[in-house]
């Protein structure tokens, strides 16, 4: 990796600024703060700015209905930005075994200094124990879990859309301020070319069998309905479990409507029986591949620029963010259902005298957002697919009370 400003510079540090981020101009600042850390690293690809916006904007964040956020940036004795860090509390956040108030840190940055971390870190866990809490967790998101979560630890490749991205030293800086793995998180890719293992085909042609089987790919026309099908998988298969609540079909369908554009209606998949939907496989290409030529910014014109390079620029890899069965046809082979039906489209797969024939694929690479390791079932179910291990981001912990005996997240059964 470059060598970054200042690396391991402990004597240059005679005095350090922390801010709190209260001003329009500070909160431009700590986005930049990233920008600056990262800039000679070929495989960073700059965030848009609205998205990081968006957490800390009262208005379109829910979270701050349960709890508050504050940031601060670090500045050296130049005034040159070298830090940054928030902290979170929310009364809805809670993982299984937890028996004490956690709150969280996230959108930390900072130079390969562990004095210039060691003060970012302090401010955020002097400031949640103001707020009552007794352990943080970080890097973590003021929200849901499927943006902004984790520090990356493994696979330094170009991040998915809204996946923390950080340099290799960032994971000493924690470990030597106290922070322990609280649990891993695994993201699994594979080239799209490759056959699927061969039970796969065979569960397919056994379901197969059956009409009352059917899949049906997502279609933009037709949004309001698939928004629906998806709502009662999703309350099926999740609500109520790691502490998930249901979801409303309105809220799919806004969600669907903001995808719209980027959507790609060949790779969003819904199982049905006896047309009753059972199973969702949701895909969205590579977003971060046009993003990237944005530099952040995502104006009136940068819109229009990224519909350009979209429709000029072939996106090679697309990103599973959901997949899921309801709870009654889970072991019951419709997973590999769902999948194989799939690929008829994404692999342009044909069946032929019973023999499944892979053609040309519309995408080389595909990669699923993280699973959690707590989570051995799904692991299982993405190793099943002959996947590689593309990335491990890791949530860390650290607990107030140095005494108190450190426990990593329970495995799910």
């Amino acid at each position: 990796m470059p060598t970054r400003p200042y690396d391991d510079a402990a004597p240059y540090f005679c005095k350090m600024n922390l801010i709190e981020v209260t001003t329009p101009a500070q909160v431009k600042e700590f986005i930049q703060v990233n920008v600056l850390i990262n800039r000679e690293d070929p495989n960073y690809i700059r965030p848009l700015d609205k998205d990081i916006y968006d957490v800390f904007d009262k208005e379109k964040n829910k979270a701050f209905r349960f709890g508050e956020a504050k940031r601060w940036i670090l500045k050296d004795n130049q005034g040159n930005l070298i830090g940054r860090i928030a902290a979170f509390v929310n009364k809805k956040y809670k993982n299984k075994g937890d028996d004490i108030p956690v709150g969280g840190i996230g959108f930390f940055d900072c130079i390969n200094n562990q004095e210039a971390a060691n003060m970012l870190f302090d401010i955020a866990k002097n400031w949640l124990t103001e707020k009552g809490m007794e352990a943080m967790d970080g890097p973590i998101n003021f929200g849901e879990r499927d943006t902004w979560w984790g520090l990356l630890v493994e696979g330094f490749e170009p991040p998915l859309y809204r996946m923390n991205y950080n340099q290799p030293y960032y994971k000493n800086l924690f470990e030597t301020y106290g922070f322990k793995p609280f649990f891993n998180q695994i993201c699994f890719g594979l080239q799209v070319k490759n056959r699927l293992h061969e039970k796969f085909y065979e569960r397919h042609a056994a379901i197969s069998k059956d009409p009352n089987f059917s899949a049906d790919n997502i279609k933009i026309s037709n949004l309001a309905k698939y928004a629906k099908d998806f709502t009662v998988v999703y309350n099926k298969a999740w609500a109520g479990h790691g502490g998930m609540k249901q979801i409303e079909e309105r809220t799919v369908l806004k969600m669907f409507q903001s995808m719209k554009a980027v959507m790609d209606e060949r790779i969003s998949w819904i199982a049905y029986y006896k047309s009753e939907p059972i199973g969702i496989w949701i895909n969205l290409p590579d977003l971060n591949q046009w993003f990237k030529y944005l530099n952040g910014k995502f104006g009136l014109l940068d819109k229009l620029k990224f519909l350009w390079y979209k429709k000029t620029k072939r996106c090679t890899k697309f990103v599973g963010l959901v997949f899921g069965i309801v709870p009654e046809f889970q072991g019951k082979g419709v997973d590999a259902y769902l999948i194989v039906e799939g690929c008829k489209l994404m692999q342009r797969l044909k069946i032929e005298n019973g023999q499944y024939i892979v053609g040309k694929p519309i995408y080389d690479k595909y990669e699923m957002q993280w699973i959690g390791e707590f989570n051995p079932k799904m692991i299982n179910v993405a190793e099943s697919l002959g996947t590689q291990r593309t990335r491990k981001l890791t949530t860390y912990r650290f607990l107030f009370d140095r005494e108190k005996e450190f426990k990593p997240h329970p495995i799910l059964h």
